[in-house]
């Protein structure tokens, strides 16, 4: 082993709106004093249960993702583990996702964006 996986950090335009986003759909606590990170206007953290942490991270003239596009791909996804898909969606959809494939009935899992944009699934456990 070369490494240890610290963060995944997610490019946006506004790093408080996009933490909050994560925090009201995860939990967490955003912003934890960490001496890995200097916190700041272009930089914020989401530590969740278990250790994980999401990094978000200002760019002037964000391009989001525009999935399934190539000419803009989604570069990374987060699959997000939830015990009732129908539940979990309305849930995301009150928080700011925006639904992008709702499947057929019989697939396990739907893709939505992010308010940056970003793909994520919610994928029935």
């Amino acid at each position: 082993m070369i490494a240890k996986l610290q963060c995944v950090v997610l490019d946006c335009a506004d790093v408080a709106e996009l933490s909050g986003f994560y925090q009201s759909l995860l939990g967490g606590v955003v912003n934890r004093p960490d001496p890995r990170w200097s916190l700041g206007d272009g930089w914020a953290t989401l530590h969740l249960d278990g250790g994980f942490v999401l990094a978000f991270q200002r760019v002037e003239d964000h391009r989001p993702p525009s999935w399934p596009d190539p000419a803009c791909p989604q570069q990374f996804h987060l699959d997000l583990g939830v015990e009732d898909l129908d539940r979990a969606q309305e849930a995301a959809l009150k928080l700011g996702a925006t639904l992008l494939d709702e499947g057929s009935g019989k697939r396990s899992w739907r893709i939505f964006a992010d308010p940056a944009g970003h793909p994520f699934c919610l994928v029935r456990d």
